[in-house]
C-alpha cells in the first residue's frame, strides 16, 4: 500500500524502459522456442533477430546461423531454410539467405509433426516462461493469504453510472455471492465484478435479504474498473511493511505496529488509514499505534507523490512508504508450480474471455491496447516493485501465447491453419496461395495494430482528441 524506493509516478522513461524491457524479454523467449525447435529436428536456421526489418550492426554468426539484432523493436524471426516469406511478411525478416541448404534440412522437407513442433514452440515456450515466472514468485516471495471477502471502504466519489446503490455497504459488511457464484477472496470478487455477464449484477450480502442491484454493462470494461477501484477491502490496520528513507521510517513506525488513530480519528481498517494518508500530503499527522503492549504517538508527514490517473493524467496522494500486513504461505517447490500453474490458467481464461467478449460484441474494441499501454503496465508494476513486474511481465507472456494462435496468417496460429488444411488434403497449399494469405494476414494484423495505438492514443491524449 506504499511505494518502493524511489516512489513517485511512473513518468516516460520508466514506461519505455518497461515497455522495453517486457517486450525483449518475451520476443527472444518466444523465438528461442522456434530457434529450439527447429534445431531439434534438424532444420537449417540462417537467422535468429530480435526486431525486425534491416539488421543493425549488432550482429555475429556462430556455424550457420547469425544472431542480430533488427532496427523494428516490435518483434522478432527466426528465418529458417525453405520457410523464407516474400512479399509484405517476408520483407520485414531482411534480404532473403544466397547460401544453398541441404533440400534435407528445409522447413518443409520435415513430417507434419516436425513442423509442426516447430511452430508450435514458440507459444509453448511462452506458455512454460508464464509458469516458470509464476513459480518464482511463489517460492521466492510466498502467496498472500488472503481470503477476506469483507469491505472495508466504499469511495463513493469515484462510483460510475449505475453503480451508486454499492454506498449502502458499510465497513464490515461481508460479501456471498455475485450473481449465485460464491467468493471465498477478494481475488474471487474483483474477477467476477470484472468479467460476469449478466446484468444486472447480483451481490449477495450476509445479514441482507436482499441483494444489491448494480447496472453496469460489461462492454463498459472502464467503467467495471471504475467499480473495482471504488469497492476497497477490509483488512486489519497493521504494518507489515516499513520502506528506508520514506517518512514513516523516519516517524519511527515498525512493521508490526496496529494503526489506532490517524489525527485523532479511530481507524478501525487498514483501508481507512490508507485513504486518509492519499488525501493528506504535505500535512503533519499524529499517528497512535500500538506496539507489543506499549501505546505510541508519532508524528509523520505524508510525502507528496504524483502517481497515474485515468486519461493520461496525474494526480497528487500523499505516502509514507508502508504496505500493510498480509499473511503469506510458502509453499515447498511442488506447491509453488502448482501455483505457478494455476496463475497461468486463471491468467489463460482470462485471455480467452476477452476475446469472447471481444467477438460476440460484449467488450468494446476500444478495450484493445497497444505498446503504449503495455510500456505503462509494465512501468507501473516497474515503479511498484520486483513482484508486481514479474506478475505483469508473466501476464503479457500469457497473452503473447494465446493471441499467436489467432488463425491470422503471418502468426503461429496461421501456420498452423495451413498445416491443418495441408493434413486434411493430404498435400500442401501452393506457395502462391501462401504467399498471398500470408501478405492479407499480414495487412490485417497491421490494421488492428494501428487500431490498439489509436486507442492508446486516445486514452492518453482522449482530452484532446475527443
Amino acid at each position: 500500500m506504499g511505494p518502493p524506493p524511489g516512489g513517485g509516478g511512473a513518468g516516460p522513461v520508466i514506461y519505455v524502459g518497461g515497455l522495453v524491457v517486457v517486450l525483449g524479454v518475451l520476443i527472444f523467449v518466444h523465438e528461442l522456442g522456434h530457434f529450439l525447435a527447429a534445431k531439434s529436428v534438424g532444420i537449417a536456421v540462417h537467422r535468429f533477430s530480435l526486431g525486425l526489418g534491416p539488421i543493425t550492426p549488432l550482429r555475429f554468426r556462430r556455424g550457420e546461423t547469425e544472431y542480430c539484432v533488427s532496427w523494428i523493436p516490435f518483434g522478432g524471426y527466426v528465418k529458417m531454410a525453405g520457410l523464407e516469406d516474400e512479399g509484405a511478411a517476408g520483407s520485414l525478416e531482411g534480404p532473403r539467405e544466397g547460401a544453398e541448404t541441404p533440400p534435407e534440412r528445409t522447413f518443409d522437407a520435415k513430417p507434419l509433426w516436425a513442423r509442426v513442433w516447430v511452430i508450435s514452440a514458440g507459444v509453448l515456450m511462452n506458455g512454460l516462461f508464464a509458469v516458470l515466472v509464476y513459480t518464482f514468485i511463489a517460492g521466492v516471495y510466498g502467496v498472500a493469504d488472503d481470503t477476506s471477502t469483507t469491505v472495508g471502504e466504499v469511495r463513493a466519489g469515484d462510483l460510475p453510472m449505475g453503480a451508486a446503490p454499492l454506498t449502502s455497504l458499510r465497513p464490515g459488511d461481508r460479501i456471498l455471492r455475485i450473481n449465485g457464484d460464491t467468493v471465498r477472496s477478494w481475488r474471487e470478487v474483483v474477477d467476477r465484478l470484472f468479467t460476469t455477464v449478466e446484468t444486472p449484477i447480483r451481490i449477495e450480502v450476509a445479514g441482507r435479504a436482499e441483494p444489491v442491484l448494480i447496472d453496469v454493462p460489461l462492454r463498459e470494461q472502464e467503467n467495471r474498473g471504475k467499480l473495482v477501484q471504488a469497492l476497497i477491502p477490509w483488512h486489519e490496520p497493521v504494518l507489515g511493511e516499513v520502506v528506508a528513507g520514506w517518512p514513516a521510517a523516519a516517524a519511527g513506525l515498525r512493521p508490526g505496529d496496529r494503526v489506532l488513530r490517524v489525527a485523532g480519528d479511530t481507524v478501525p481498517a487498514w483501508e481507512v488509514f490508507h485513504s486518509r494518508l492519499q488525501t493528506s500530503a504535505r500535512e503533519t499527522l499524529t499517528v497512535d499505534v500500538a506496539r507489543g503492549d506499549s501505546m505510541l504517538s508519532l508524528v509523520v508527514v505524508p510525502r507528496a507523490v504524483r502517481i497515474a490517473a485515468p486519461g493520461g493524467q496525474t494526480r497528487e496522494i500523499g505516502q509514507i512508504g508502508i504496505r500493510s500486513f498480509r499473511p503469506v504461505t510458502r509453499p515447498g517447490p511442488f506447491g509453488a508450480m502448482r501455483e505457478g500453474l494455476r496463475e497461468t490458467a486463471g491468467a489463460t481464461g482470462l485471455v480467452l474471455f476477452t476475446l469472447k467478449g471481444l467477438v460476440l460484441g460484449q467488450l468494446s474494441p476500444r478495450d484493445l491496447g497497444g505498446p503504449i499501454l503495455i510500456g505503462q503496465l509494465a512501468g507501473e508494476a516497474a515503479r511498484l516493485g520486483a513482484v508486481a513486474f514479474l506478475n505483469v511481465l508473466a501476464l503479457i507472456s500469457v497473452n503473447l501465447a494465446v493471441l499467436n494462435l489467432l488463425p491470422i496468417p503471418v502468426l503461429d496460429g496461421g501456420h498452423l491453419m495451413f498445416l491443418a488444411i495441408e493434413g486434411i488434403r493430404r498435400r500442401p497449399l501452393s506457395v502462391a496461395v501462401r504467399q498471398r494469405l500470408t501478405a492479407v494476414g499480414f495487412w490485417v494484423l497491421i490494421a488492428i495494430m494501428v487500431f490498439a495505438i489509436r486507442n492508446d492514443l486516445l486514452r492518453v491524449f482522449g482530452r484532446f482528441l475527443d
